[in-house]
This record gives structure tokens, sequence and C-alpha cells, in this order.
């Protein structure tokens, strides 16, 4: 087996902070990383050099738009922790300077009192409460002392109310039940819904209201008043699924008013109103079966505005932009020029417009929407670029952008020619490294249609060589392949390791239409599969890939891919890996937690005979395969995964070994769908080349 081409560092070294020297504020933190000390070692992208990048968070202007805050996460792989830092620029790019240097991570950060401070929230004192402090970092003072953990939050204009997030217990303990046994650990389940993502259901995030001044909180209300129902809604709803009306008078808030079963089955959310004076709630989008969530009031309070899918039991249905008139109720779909989806969405300052993100053609970009000119879509930024953000200073929009080349770095917009990178967290990294081509191609499909696909070359690609090739399987199973950046399923650490990648848009995947994005639900191993085999064979025809050498990986809807596609490849592959992928389809539509998505893209249930579109769904699983399973594979899983659980990799496992194929499995017990501790990353990375190096090299 070729040994893979690892950044060795020594144990005593730390990666972290920004570079410079520290600011005002609290010094007592031995910072994680020290960025002056990171070499990376010939020139190609490792574990190691993706870890001690650091991560920019969300992005907050000041109110006289000349300043703007950002935190920036960063990872010790030594230490196996993380923690998150403030910066504060000049929304030119100048004046950079990290405010804080603490233990404890800072997350929300936002300007607050005419600019003169900033308030986030912080676990410094033991649960996560508001505080302020100077934006020199200076002056940090807690402002709460809330029974419980503020999970976010949002000031009314006028900042003498304080809308925040605070989980309420939904289900009785065992030992509340029984109080004799303390020490049972055991959860007694009699509704669906009792796990969800990664964690036990036994509470839900409400949203409160308190009067706030300088002693805290009071007069706190409950808006759900006490009810089992979740807003936001998990698992990864925030302070975005609730807004203030203009005047500060309203709160809108996002919420299924669901439980158990009938949760389950439902994507149906709404956009409700509580008034603060008569402590009255509004639903604003009864009409709608689908899922309704982050609402925004224009500035000057005419309408509110939000995302909407319209079919109940389909996550992945188009997110259309909806506004309604305040004054007359109605209601417009306002991006239907856009055949895509809005991702996220912001009012422009007259009020007269939206900026809208969105992906179309693998690329993620500004569009504006001009609601006095019949909501004309004018796209703003072009290039091989995904933005991921918007923020407005004077007259230029601040967005974080990254590609399959860079990860997030914040940038001024001005128009299509005139764009400024302000940030550049990680340009000591970047530096060091060779970093290869991204090349976007179109390829014929089987049924006669044009598909985008990405490929990626390994730095200092020579076309008279011959290279080992990976087939990426996309998850979601409707996520876009567009220029993303990702710290675990990265092209260019993939290329570092002299790999070609293919990345195809198969069908089932937004940006080219709704025929092509919806064309997967109920044809999991159809036309979406004979668009993979489109990509990889299309690419084999190349003198420079060797086709003796292919390789097939993905995650979620890609490991399911590589499991079917290990029954189906006809000898194509000499290796698969499968992290978080569906084994067996009928343990699925029983195990995963969110049945909406079974029953929409499954097609019903695998006891519905008559179901013909179940049917064939079932009758495509994967495990019926295993016969025809003739390829080394390597299983990845979380047993804190509770949308594909881990018993699934554990089967196949199982089953190529009983089979005779070598395999091997790689568990984590403490990760979820995804990897995220530091240490586990790099285990998993690291044994990702190995087993692709043993069978490809």
């Amino acid at each position: 087996m070729k040994p893979v081409n690892f950044l060795l560092m020594s144990a005593a070294m730390t990666l972290t902070a920004c570079g410079g020297t520290q600011q005002a504020g609290n010094t007592d933190a031995t910072p994680l990383i020290e960025r002056s000390d990171i070499r990376i070692e010939g020139k190609r992208m490792t574990p190691e050099a993706l870890w001690a990048m650091g991560r920019i968070g969300g992005v907050s202007i000041s109110p006289d738009e000349k300043q703007m805050v950002y935190t920036v996460a960063y990872y010790s792989v030594p230490q196996n922790k993380s923690n998150r830092e403030v910066f504060v620029m000049n929304v030119d790019g100048t004046a950079g300077r990290q405010i804080t240097h603490t233990k404890t991570s800072e997350n929300e950060v936002t300007w607050i009192k005419g600019g003169s401070k900033l308030a986030f929230l912080s676990s410094e004192s033991g649960s996560s409460q508001l505080w302020e402090m100077n934006p020199d970092g200076t002056g940090r003072r807690q402002l709460t002392k809330y029974d419980g953990d503020i999970e976010g939050f949002a000031f009314s204009p006028d900042e003498k109310k304080l809308l925040f997030i605070s989980s309420v217990p939904t289900k009785q303990s065992t030992a509340q039940k029984y109080p004799d046994l303390p020490k049972a650990t055991g959860i007694i389940v009699n509704d669906l819904m009792y796990k969800h993502w990664d964690e036990w259901v036994t509470t839900a995030p409400h949203p409160f209201v308190a009067d706030f001044d300088e002693n805290g909180l009071t007069g706190i209300t409950d808006l759900l008043q006490g009810e089992p129902y979740e807003s936001p809604m998990r698992p990864f709803g925030g302070i975005e699924q609730l807004a203030w009306s203009t005047d500060g008078s309203k709160i809108a808030y996002t919420c299924r008013k669901k439980t158990g079963l009938e949760y389950a089955v439902s994507t149906n959310s709404d956009i409700f109103v509580y008034d603060l004076a008569t402590k009255q709630t509004v639903n604003l989008t009864a009409d709608n079966k689908g899922y309704d969530t982050n609402p925004q009031y224009s500035p000057d309070g005419k309408y509110i505005a939000w995302q909407s899918m319209e079919r109940d039991g389909y996550e992945a249905d188009q997110n259309r932009l909806f506004i309604m008139d305040l004054a007359t109720g109605e209601k417009r779909f306002v991006s239907k020029a856009f055949e895509s989806n809005v991702d996220s969405y912001l009012w422009s300052k007259d009020s007269r417009s939206l900026y809208i993100l969105g992906v179309w053609h693998g690329e993620t970009h500004i569009y504006s929407i001009d609601l006095a000119n019949g909501d004309k879509l004018t796209q703003l930024t072009d290039g091989v670029y995904d933005y991921a953000s918007l923020a407005l200073a004077g007259d230029k929009i601040i967005a974080k952008r990254h590609s399959m080349s860079e990860g997030d770095e914040i940038y001024a917009i001005a128009s299509k020619d005139d764009v400024k990178q302000l940030t550049f967290e990680n340009k000591q990294i970047y530096d060091q490294l060779e970093r290869g081509k991204v090349e976007a191609r179109w390829m014929k499909t089987t049924d006669g249609k044009q598909m985008l696909t990405w490929v990626i070359y390994p730095p200092q690609f020579d076309p008279n060589k011959k290279y080992p090739t990976l087939l990426f399987c996309e998850g979601g199973p409707q996520s876009p392949v567009s220029q993303f950046w990702s710290y675990r399923w990265n092209f260019q650490i993939m290329a570092a390791n002299d790999y070609i990648i293919v990345a195809p848009n198969r069908r089932g995947l937004p940006g080219f239409g709704l025929e092509w994005n919806e064309a997967i639900s109920g044809d999991y191993g159809g036309q979406c599969m004979r668009d993979y085999f489109t990509a990889i064979d299309e690419m084999a025809k190349e003198p420079f890939v060797d086709k003796d050498r292919l390789g097939c990986v993905g995650a979620s809807f890609g490991g399911f891919s590589v499991y079917w596609i290990a029954g189906h490849h006809n000898k194509r592959f000499k290796a698969f890996i499968s992290h978080d992928g569906i084994f067996n389809m009928e343990m699925q539509y029983l195990e995963t937690e969110e049945k909406w998505f079974a029953n929409w893209d499954m097609g019903g249930a695998y006891w519905e005979k008559d179901n013909k579109v179940a049917q064939g769904t079932f009758a495509n699983s994967p495990h019926r395969f295993v016969d025809k399973w003739d390829t080394p594979i390597l299983c990845i899983h979380g047993e804190k995964d509770y949308r594909i659980l881990a018993n699934q990799a554990m089967a196949a496992f199982d089953a190529a070994v009983m089979r005779g194929v070598p395999a091997e499995l790689l568990i984590y017990p403490d990760e979820n769908h995804w990897v995220l501790k530091p240490q586990n990353g790099v285990l998993w990375q690291r044994t990702f080349f190995e087993w692709l190096d043993k069978w490809l090299k």
C-alpha cells in the first residue's frame, strides 16, 4: 500500500488563531492556533492543513455602515476542540483586527446602542447568556442571567425588548415519573419523533419576549404559551426563523404546530404573527400546506416576506419567495422568474426590491428582484463561485464567497465588475498550496439531455500520464453540486492525493429547472444512476484517466448510490467508499425520523403492495443486489446519526465480509450524520485515502 502524503506536525504544535498581535479584551486564554507557525510540506493539501483553516461565520454591519463584525472558528487537532473569536473591520477592508482571545466561543455577534456596543452570546458564566462589549473588545459585561440557555436573540428596533430562543421540557423524564430511580437512563417512548438528527427529543426551542434594560430581563412571555411545539424548527433553525416588525409591535415566527406522528409525516409549517399589545397570534400562511419559514419585514413596514414550499411532505420542493402587503393581505410569489430555490434573501433599504441567493448551473449567485418593475430578476454576480450570505453597506453588498478551490472569505460587491475581497483569513495557507484545476464539462445523458459535470484535476496535472479517478456521488438527494467547499468532502485534498474527481450534477439536483430537480423522487435506482454511469464512462474515454483504477465515493444519498452501484457497476470500479448511506431501504423507511421524506422520496410504505412507485423503490434497495458485490468497500457511519442509522453501514459491512468481499468499517460512536470533531475528521481523511491508495495505486 502506498503511504499517504500527510503533513506531519509536532504534537506540541497547536494550530489556530489569526495572525497579528493580541488586541484589547480578555487575554487570559491560551490561543488554540498560532497562524504564523503553519507550514505546509510538499505544497499539497493535507487533513492538518484543512483543520488549520479559520472558518468565517456570521457577518453584521454597523448602523453607520462603516464597520463590520464577524466571527472565525478555529480548530485544534491536538486539543480536539474548537473556539470562535470575534473580528472587527472597516467595510472597505481596512483596519481589520481580532478583538477577543477567550476560552469560550462568542456567537451571534451584532451591533447595538447605535454601534457603540457589540452584543453576543457566550457561555463564560456556565450557561449561554447575552453579553456586550465595546467594538475594541473591552468593557465585556454580562447582560442576562436567564434560568436556561439563550440559544439565539434579536433586539426590538428600539432595543427596549429582547426576543430570544430557549428550550423548554416537553417530555416527563424517567426520574420525574419514578423518583426512586434517579439513575435510570431509559427513555419511555409512546409516539414518533422521539429522536431527531442526533438527539433524543425531550425539549423544544421556544421564542420568548421580555422587557430589557440594564438590569436584565423582566416580564418574560413564552410566545407558544407552554405548547409542546418548536420554534425555530429543529434541527437547524435559528433566529432567522423569527423577526421583529419594523415598529416593534409584533413578532413573526416560524412553527410547525404538530407533534408525534402528525409532525413526522408533515412539512406543513407556517408563519405566525404575535401581537405584543393584544397577545393574540395570527397564522399568515394557513392556506399553504407546505413549508413556510424565515419571515422578514420590509424596512418601510408595509410588507412581510418569507420562503415557501407548496407541497406538504416534500422537503425539497421549490423554495419560493413570497411577500404579503400588510394593509391588504395580498400575497405574491415574487421569485417566479427564478426556476430554482431561493436559498436566502434580504430586503433592499428602500423596500422596492429584494436580494436573493440561489443556485443555477452549478453556481450560487446573488440576484435582485425589482418589485416595482414586474418582479424583474437581475443577476448581480457571476463567476465560478458560490456566494453564501447577504448584508448591505452603503451602495455595496457584503457577502461571503467560496469555491471548490477556497473556503469562505468576505467580499464587497458594487457590480459584476467591481468585487473586492475584504478578508484573507487563510491566505497564508493557500499561498503554500498547489491546487488543482476545476473544469466544467457538459455531457449528453442516456435520455439525450445535457448534464453539467465538474472535473477536478491534480496539481501539476500531466495529460500524458494516467490517473486514478473518483466518481463523486452527491447527497441530499437534492443538494446541488455547486462550487461548494467542504472540510471533509474536499475535492482539493482528493486532487492533492493525485486523483481526478468527476462530480456530476445528476438527475435530482436544483439549478437546472424544476423537471430536472424532481426527476429523482420515486426513482432512486433509475435515471440518476444512469447519469452517474454517463459521467464516469465519458471521462474514462480520456487518455489521462486510467479506466482500470476507478473509484466511487459518496455520503448520505451518495452513500446509498455507492451501495447501489456496487451491485450494478459491471466491474467499472476497483474501490468503493460509502459514508452514512442507505443499504436496506425497507429498514430505512421505518428507522428514519422524518417520515415525510421517506414517504415522498420512496413513494410510500413497502407494505403497500398496490403502490407501484413504492414497490419499484424497494425493489431497488441495495441490499437486494449484494450477490453481485465483488469490489472492495469501505463503510463509514456515526452512531448518533438518527437520519440514517448506523446499523445500515454495519449490515453492509457484514454482508461484504460474508460474501468474501474485502471490506472495512469506520464507526464513530460520538458523531452524527456529519463528522465534527477535529481528530475524528483527520481519522476520516486518513482512512479514506489509505483505502483508496490500497486498491487504486
